[in-house]
């Protein structure tokens, strides 16, 4: 075969919108004979039980990523946001105990918090001219810290039926977490791709200043990325906290890696102004059927974060690719 034609057909490949998708079914045509219980109906069904609220969590964070900021607090926020609404509504010391909207007031107040730290953190990059990486680190010490403090390190029990129904119940053969996290991407794609804030969103992440000039308010922009990131760990953290029966203040501790991982396997560019729900989607697939499929194959956690940490590499690598094909 020709070597240019090979070439061509190789960037074709790495420019395409699809590639993470190409790429996870690799993967899984590869990992599947060491691991044939992959292919399970009961393994399906636990790799999208872990990835529905990952991906909600990793849209708010593609948000970010486009403008050009980034969000390291989105793990705080969501131990956080479980505390606060297990709080409200646990009928054994929640503040609204035995009330009938105990539920609907404790989901309110995780999503309250969420967007107030996002808030929070938009304005400290906005008007404090702080950079994102500082912001967002030091919101995710300090939110993080409120968290154990406030519960004293223990987590918070006997969550009312109704709630615990968002994370583990179905409506119908649908499950509410997946309607809760097919609503969060269906509403990012639309703002992203259908709306005059979406391309707000991606000519403040091309280039700040031009669109200043141009008469974007990307003050304003920014500082909604930034809330919209929050918001979108608070919804997580209510899946999380439904599925598991429980506040607790290191809830998600673990996952930052995974969702800045998928974001940025998914294609979005951690230099702004590129990337969509669609390929976070992608994204957040590849990441949780690799972590499912390194720990059927017995490894240790040590070894599956060096394995995670080696795949951003090589997506890092593949967007600078992507940047230099499009670019020439």
């Amino acid at each position: 075969m020709n070597p240019q034609v090979e070439m061509n057909r190789w960037k074709r490949l790495v420019v395409s919108d699809y590639w993470v998708l190409y790429l996870s079914i690799a993967c899984f045509l590869v990992l599947f004979p060491f691991t044939p219980r992959l292919a399970s109906i009961e393994n399906i069904r636990n790799i999208f039980s872990n990835m529905l609220p990952l991906l909600v969590v990793a849209i708010g964070e593609t948000i970010v990523l486009i403008t050009g900021g980034i969000d390291l607090s989105v793990t705080s926020v969501i131990g956080l946001s479980s505390v606060i609404g297990a709080s409200i509504m646990s009928s054994d010391q929640g503040l609204l105990a035995g009330n009938p909207a105990a539920a609907a007031a404790g989901v309110a107040g995780m999503i309250l918090a969420g967007v107030f730290v996002g808030w929070l953190n938009g304005i400290a990059v906005t008007r404090l001219r702080m950079p994102p990486f500082i912001a967002t680190l030091t919101s995710m010490m300090f939110f993080g810290g409120l968290a154990v403090w406030l519960t004293q390190s223990r987590p918070i029990y006997d969550l009312p039926a109704r709630f615990i129904e968002l994370g583990q119940g179905a409506w119908l053969w649908l499950p509410n977490s997946l309607a809760v996290a097919g609503v969060t991407a269906v509403f990012a794609h639309v703002l992203l791709s259908r709306s005059l804030l979406g391309r707000w969103i991606y000519a403040v992440g091309t280039n700040p200043r031009t669109s200043l000039i141009s008469g974007v308010p990307v003050n304003r922009v920014v500082t909604f990325a930034y809330a919209a990131s929050g918001g979108c760990a608070a919804v997580a953290s209510v899946l999380y906290t439904a599925r598991l029966e429980t506040g607790s203040p290191v809830l998600g501790q673990r996952i930052l890696l995974d969702v800045i991982g998928a974001t940025v396997i998914g294609g979005t560019s951690l230099f702004g102004g590129k990337g969509n729900a669609l390929w976070t989607v992608f994204g957040v697939s590849f990441i949780c059927l690799i972590d499912n499929s390194l720990n059927m194959l017995g490894l240790s956690y040590f070894v599956v974060t060096m394995v995670k940490g080696g795949i951003i590499l090589f997506a890092a690598l593949v967007d600078a690719a992507r940047s230099r094909i499009l670019a020439g």
